[in-house]
């Protein structure tokens, strides 16, 4: 049975498995992975907007890996649209990379949820092979925050070096150019990032595990000692 300092220890590890796994979720599912501000090009040279004017031509846009929305405004007010990624818009973005990314957060949720695993094991037992102990944990949180780092360093490219943004912006328009004027990373990419550090904060919270806390001696009463005077009363 583990000593109580580890089962606290594992314990820990397994609610920042399980927040990982909740922080990925999260993030697959919401759409604000990128939030950006768009200017409707052809609305802006076909009036010759002077710069007070580029206000009635500038609209937004965010969205995730598998659906977002944007606001295009090009001087007739605003439209509002939904963006789906999948089964169109796929082909026109670098469909080989964005699925990478997907594959890899999938993957670090399969490893994190094993790394929840053998940290339950371990509250409950004393592994006998090392590969499920801590040695096993540091593996597969490491293996996890790898997965998670690559999905959303490939996401950083593809916005960065494929231009995701602008071909998302100008899916379907036919008749209107928009450029990007400014892009950020929205809170569902940081949210895969938290997940990351999760994993690390986990891999030094297994560690703390094998500090030995010292033990707690009760003193023993001591017993009274007879004499050979107590003996002749």
């Amino acid at each position: 049975m583990p000593t109580l300092w580890k089962r606290i220890v594992f314990s820990v590890g397994s609610i920042l498995s399980i927040g990982s796994v909740v922080l990925l979720i999260v993030a697959l599912s919401t759409e604000r992975w990128i939030t950006a501000t768009i200017l409707c090009q052809t609305g802006v040279d076909l009036v010759n907007a002077s710069k007070p004017e580029l206000e009635q031509f500038t609209g937004d846009i965010y969205y995730g890996l598998f659906q977002g929305g944007k606001t295009r405004k090009c001087g007739l007010g605003s439209r509002r649209f939904k963006i789906y990624i999948f089964p169109k818009l796929i082909r026109k973005v670098n469909s080989g990379l964005h699925m990478i990314i997907i594959f890899f957060l999938f993957f670090a949720i399969g490893f994190a949820l094993v790394s929840l695993a053998f940290c339950i094991y371990n509250a409950r037992k004393v592994p006998y092979q090392s590969i499920k102990g801590p040695l096993g944990l540091y593996l597969w949180n490491f293996i996890a925050a790898l997965f998670c780092s690559l999905g959303f360093a490939c996401f950083i490219a593809a916005v960065r070096c494929h231009r995701l943004t602008e071909r998302v912006a100008n899916f379907h328009e036919n008749l209107f150019h928009l450029v990007v004027l400014e892009e950020n990373l929205g809170f569902s990419f940081w949210l895969c990032v938290a997940s990351t550090v999760s994993h690390g904060a986990n891999i030094l919270v297994v560690a703390s595990s094998k500090i030995h806390l010292p033990k707690i001696q009760t003193k023993k009463p001591e017993e009274p000692t007879t004499t050979g005077d107590d003996l002749l009363y």
